[in-house]
């Protein structure tokens, strides 16, 4: 009788285990079947986030949707005496939600908490120079990226980035997609793809359009895409998601080729909004 609750409890164990996820999700679609946005919080996307005004009702459900699981599953906190308040989680939630729109939950999964400072701030940094010798400095900075699981966002910064909506730069665009990048356990420029020719098609891609950009700053040649993704390969990648959401149009005639690439991992064409 022992042996054979032993081995109940050993295959319950074990399909849980693998079923895990699906498991997980019901548990989640079930927690959250009646939780939506107040007309207050909608009213705050609406005059804070200009793209929110533009989507389609069914993008907007979709996203909609997506923040109230945010604002429950992780962990928002202030930094530098900044007190927080829900609409200022609400914004953030909303343009990081954005780039996973399409995307099942759970959202981010390496994200466990979002830092807030009130402005720009302070970072400790060391660099190692040719002789070998390590010097530490402090240096300024809007956002930050960890892969451990935090994520650092400049307050400030992220009402601009929302009161400029077509100037190509937003820090929650850009520190959150580094964190798509990061999935794949580096940061490399290459998030998680479907299929081997998708990563061979997204290097061919993405090899020839950072080479391009590379280029066109180095020769002051005229760019839509801002001349800080020339930095290095997972710069790029969070750059050009900036200029995706914010100047598509322009992406898509100064480079079509990514810009579908773009379209096709994000599961969503920007331009339908603007």
């Amino acid at each position: 009788m022992i042996n054979g609750l032993l081995i109940t409890v050993l295959a319950v164990f074990v399909i849980t285990y693998w079923r895990w996820p699906t498991i997980q999700n019901w548990l989640w679609n079930k927690k959250y079947k009646n939780v939506v946005l107040n007309s207050q919080q909608k009213d705050i996307l609406l005059r804070c986030m200009p793209i929110y005004k533009k989507m389609t009702d069914a993008d907007r459900a979709k996203l909609e949707r997506h923040v109230v699981w945010f604002l429950n599953e992780k962990r928002f906190l202030g930094r530098d005496g900044l007190k927080l308040t829900p609409a200022m989680k609400l914004i953030v939630a909303a343009d990081a939600c954005l780039l996973v729109l399409n995307k099942p939950w759970p959202l981010y999964k390496n994200v466990k908490e979002v830092l807030l400072y009130p402005s720009a701030y302070y970072a400790p940094q060391s660099t190692r120079d040719s002789a070998g010798l390590v010097s530490y400095h402090n240096t300024v900075r809007l956002g930050e990226s960890w892969p451990g699981g935090t994520l650092v966002l400049s307050w400030h910064d992220v009402l601009e980035g929302n009161r400029l909506p077509s100037d190509g730069h937003n820090l929650v665009f850009h520190e959150f997609a580094h964190q798509l990048d990061q999935e794949t356990g580096k940061t490399s420029g290459t998030p998680l793809l479907k299929s081997a020719h998708a990563y061979k098609e997204w290097a061919r891609v993405f090899s020839r359009a950072f080479t391009q950009l590379k280029s066109h700053v180095a020769y002051n040649m005229p760019h839509v895409i801002h001349s800080y993704g020339a930095t290095n390969e997972a710069e790029f990648f969070a750059v050009i998601t900036e200029t995706f959401l914010e100047k598509p149009s322009e992406l898509r005639q100064y480079d079509p080729e990514i810009y579908r690439m773009l379209v096709e991992y994000y599961q969503f064409d920007p331009i339908v909004w603007h």
